[in-house]
């Protein structure tokens, strides 16, 4: 049935094609129907195969930059209410805030310092004492210095959002053309010709919003994209009782994200090696996931025992009692990293070719807000603000 339907199709000129089936693509396809364009989503999978089926979910504000970072992902995180009410697919989405944990006074000052830059931006946070940290999540360690709490911070199921932005675009006439790889593209006076393993299509605008694998797509109309693939790996627990009621993880993960000089955790070698900082997140299903590590390891997916047991050691820090909890499962995705750590959203020098990638761990929390600008951007109307920060020419 799938095959029939994207062979009828394949004569049609569409408005956009958006190229990646992932969070980020499948925003920017719902978006652009919405506002009544022809779209044909093209995936050389299937919805949320890679990268989107590979992470944890979390749309937060509080592992952003204060300033343009912050403000975006806020913006991005308001849409997610209205959204769970708009698709047709639930996507779990619970708002109960996160805790950042901080284990020395040097880090509770950092954070202090944090905090107020943030809440000039208009992000709701809070710093609490080592009491209030200790009765907001009995199971803690008990020597943990104290914590920041972003009231606004919420998490999602990856695959539920990325399917019900797909189906909600198909829904409102755009074509699903999964399982059918991009071989190449030209031009054919005004518009694009896609040459994929199932035919021809033909496209006025095309978004390339395929990560970590957007430079690939960007080589076929002569441009070089600086995204690069960084693992990441997650420890699935068993289920269990709740040992956190929502969102926690240590300050030291903002210098692990940001590779930020001048600051050493007190971590074993092993942590420090695999750029390792404690991630809880609970699931709907009554067990928790367990993150984070960072390494520039190629397009490798597979899972590593050394990885894993940094990661096991770094949570058992922050909570001793998940030392006597089976994992039952580990898998690692591949976060589309830029050198600035921002994402690209913008036009390129190759009319009518836009790229929407380079989320790092961030792309869930930011494709609502992704989607929304590329399908604006595509229009000629003016964005709710400057996004300079993302154009693709700031690495020219």
């Amino acid at each position: 049935m799938e095959k029939i339907r994207r062979d009828k199709h394949m004569g049609k000129a569409y408005d956009v094609a958006v190229i990646g089936a992932g969070a980020i693509g499948s925003s920017v396809a719902y978006f652009n129907a919405k506002k009544g364009a022809s779209v044909v989503l093209i995936d050389a999978g299937d919805i949320a195969q890679s990268t989107s089926s590979r992470s944890d979910g979390n749309v937060l504000v509080c592992d952003k930059q204060p300033g343009f970072d912050a403000l975006f992902a806020k913006a991005s995180q308001d849409m997610f209410e209205g959204l769970s009410k708009e698709l047709d697919y639930d996507f779990e989405w619970k708002q109960r805030g996160s805790l950042f944990l901080t284990e020395t006074e040097e880090e509770f000052q950092m954070a202090s310092e944090f905090c107020e830059s943030m809440k000039k931006c208009g992000i709701p946070m809070r710093m609490m004492d080592q009491k209030e940290v200790q009765d907001d999540e009995p199971y803690l360690a008990k020597d943990v210095y104290g914590g920041l709490e972003t009231m606004s911070d919420g998490s999602v199921y990856p695959i539920g959002l990325t399917y019900g932005m797909a189906l909600g675009a198909e829904k409102k006439g755009a074509v699903l053309s999964l399982h059918n790889r991009v071989r190449g593209i030209r031009r054919d006076g005004d518009a694009f010709i896609l040459d994929t393993q199932n035919g021809e299509i033909a496209a006025k605008n095309i978004v390339d919003a395929c990560g970590v694998w957007s430079p690939v797509i960007g080589q076929m109309v002569g441009l070089t994209i600086p995204i690069q693939a960084r693992q990441g790996q997650i420890l699935v627990s068993e289920q269990t009782f709740q040992v956190a009621r929502r969102k926690v993880h240590e300050f030291g993960y903002m210098s692990t994200k940001f590779q930020s000089d001048g600051y050493e955790r007190p971590v074993s070698e092993r942590v420090e090696k695999y750029g390792v900082a404690f991630v809880f997140e609970p699931t709907a299903s009554n067990n928790f996931l367990i993150g984070s590590s960072r390494t520039f390891a190629g397009e490798d997916t597979r899972s590593s025992i050394e990885v894993m047991k940094a990661m096991a050691e770094r949570a058992i820090r922050f909570f001793p009692v998940i030392a006597d909890i089976k994992v039952i499962r580990s898998y690692s995705g591949l976060r589309p990293y830029t050198p600035d750590h921002m994402p690209i959203v913008s036009d390129t020098p190759v009319d009518g070719f836009y790229i929407a990638a380079g989320h790092e761990g961030d792309g869930i929390g930011l494709s609502p807000i992704t989607g929304k600008v590329m399908a604006d951007m595509i229009a000629g109307e003016t964005s709710f603000m400057d996004l300079s920060p993302l154009r693709f020419d700031r690495f020219a």
